[in-house]
């Protein structure tokens, strides 16, 4: 049976993709691809759906590898901030994402057995999306494969497994393994989302450098009747689970995600057992809410942190993505939503090189703006596992004063770090950027992500920015300049706004204020007044033509 937006859960994970052989398997010589996305996870399944978007009016068609022939099992990646959902709703997806999700903006703190403090994720209104929602990876990977499935011009082959990887010059040959024994194709470009122990990685004979912690935590997804709100819960040291820490999520279908810290000495496949899960999970029900509560236990698993990198995720003409490249300790939900950031960077330089209206040089900027991202993203997670995971007496004495403070004290709060959540990059240093000439106030600059704003007659910003090229918002005037200073370099697609309200105040926006945004919906560019020249100038600048 076919997979639909309303498979549910237990559907998805039994749910088998059939092998089939292609007409690659019988070529006399190798078939030439324009590009092929190796990994049906988030990451690659977000690339090959908009690289197919973007690609489908030139002809040129998206070759999706999987090893496998079945979706994700277990919660794994779980919270999907609201840039990620933002960069959905373009691929088609967003909607039964949130749909199906549990959504919130709200967490909590908590100190032993006290409530510390909460936090709003997203206190101001004004956005169509919330700060995160909870949904099963499998979810997520379903809903992006029947989308996939839709695209004329993506096919997807499940149970090829790329065993061999060699750049020779203008092309990338790829030997795939599959039932039917070994065959060979060619690629113009390779993404490598193949995950963090990426195969293609070890191929060119590139490692991820950084630092492993020695500590452990379980992951326990139960089927439960709790009365806890849709908020992220996080203890310090509770009664419960003495000396360690503890987080609590909610997910779909009236499963919780309990993520126990264990201690490095930890035995992981014992402490993955029923009977060593259940009393953790009982003491809590107890403490939280006074009584035991009946459960299932539906998946488990015990990780490690790790934040590591690759030096340079651009060799040549295969380019890493997602895990293969980066990955940070799963606190903080950084590391799928980075990847599909990473996606969203790549596949509209991708599109424009292989169409020809840009250059190398462009596709080459995809690397230190990623890696600048993914720095800034292992920063952040570092502190968080230092933090939540002290090795030593002074550090722990650090943390539990900083604790003790944050009881009465907002400094402190902005010290406690259960886990700095996701927030895109912004890329100031891009060199695709063109640096502001004028005064303006806000996050706008250029380099960030657009933020949303509902427009008048009930539409939000983003959601017009839904195509495949450059966007301008003019506020106010005829943007007359913009579609001049375009001609001959590559289409923009006006979106006129007026020069007052919410998406003015954002963009710190007046009459005739004009912000240029990349395909990828990041700014780069912005003017009180632009000439015809500014804008050409901005745009070839985005292109990498100059």
């Amino acid at each position: 049976m076919a997979l639909t937006y309303d498979s549910d859960g237990a559907t998805i994970q039994r749910h088998e993709f059939a092998y089939r052989r292609s007409a690659d398997q019988d070529a006399a010589t190798p078939a030439r691809h324009p590009v092929v996305v190796v990994g049906a996870g988030p990451v690659g399944l977000s690339l090959a759906i908009d690289l197919a978007q973007r690609l489908q009016a030139s002809g040129q068609r998206v070759l999706l590898l999987d090893n496998d022939h079945k979706l994700s099992t277990g919660s794994r990646a779980i919270c999907f901030a609201k840039r990620t959902l933002e960069i959905w709703d373009r691929l088609g997806v967003g909607d039964p994402m949130c749909a199906r999700g549990v959504e919130w903006n709200v967490g909590k703190v908590y100190f032993g057995n006290e409530l510390l403090y909460h936090f709003n994720l997203l206190p101001e209104p004004g956005h169509e999306r919330p700060a995160f929602i909870n949904l099963q990876q499998y979810y997520a990977e379903a809903y992006l494969a029947v989308r996939a499935a839709g695209l004329p011009n993506l096919e997807i082959r499940w149970q090829n497994t790329v065993a061999a990887c060699e750049p020779q010059g203008d092309r990338v040959l790829l030997g795939i393994d599959t039932p039917d024994g070994r065959y060979s194709i060619e690629a113009d470009y390779v993404a490598a989302c193949d995950g963090s122990r990426s195969p293609l990685r070890a191929m060119l004979g590139q490692e991820s450098k950084g630092r492993v912690f020695r500590d452990r935590f379980l992951i326990a997804d139960v089927r439960m009747q709790a009365d806890f709100p849709a908020e992220r819960w996080f203890w310090f040291d509770p009664p419960f689970h003495p000396n360690q820490s503890v987080l609590l999520h909610r997910q779909p279908d009236g499963v919780w995600r309990i993520d126990f810290q264990l201690g490095w000495d930890a035995d992981p496949e014992a402490e993955k057992q029923p009977e060593r899960i259940k009393p953790r999970v009982d003491a809590m029900m107890r403490a939280a809410l006074g009584r035991e509560v009946p459960f299932e236990l539906e998946w488990a698993s015990v990780y490690t942190f790790a934040c590591l990198r690759m030096e340079r995720f651009v060799h040549g003409r295969v380019i890493f993505a997602g895990d293969s490249a980066h990955g940070v300790s799963p606190f903080g939900a950084r590391g799928a939503n980075s990847g599909v950031q990473d996606a969203d960077n790549l596949a509209w330089k991708l599109d424009l090189v292989l169409r020809g209206v840009a250059p190398r040089a462009l596709l080459d900027t995809y690397g230190p703006e990623r890696e600048y991202a993914a720095d800034e993203n292992i920063l952040n997670s570092t502190r968080a596992t230092d933090f939540i995971t002290p090795k030593s007496p002074i550090s722990r004495l650090f943390r539990d004063a900083t604790l003790d403070l944050a009881r009465n004290h907002p400094f402190a709060r902005r010290i406690v770090n259960s886990g700095r959540l996701s927030t895109p990059a912004t890329l100031r240093e891009s060199p695709l950027n063109t640096p502001d000439r004028d005064s303006f106030a806000g996050a706008m600059v250029p380099g960030s992500p657009a933020v949303d704003a509902p427009l008048p007659g009930g539409s939000w910003l983003l959601r017009q920015l839904s195509g495949t090229g450059f966007f301008a918002l003019v506020f106010g005037g005829d943007g007359a300049a913009v579609s001049t200073g375009a001609e001959g370099i590559v289409p923009v697609q006006l979106i006129h706004l007026p020069p007052e309200g919410l998406a003015a105040e954002r963009y710190d926006a007046k009459p005739g204020t004009v912000v240029l945004l990349r395909p990828d919906q990041h700014v780069c560019a912005r003017w009180r007044a632009p000439s015809a020249a500014d804008v050409a100038t901005a745009l070839k600048r985005a292109l990498a033509l100059s």
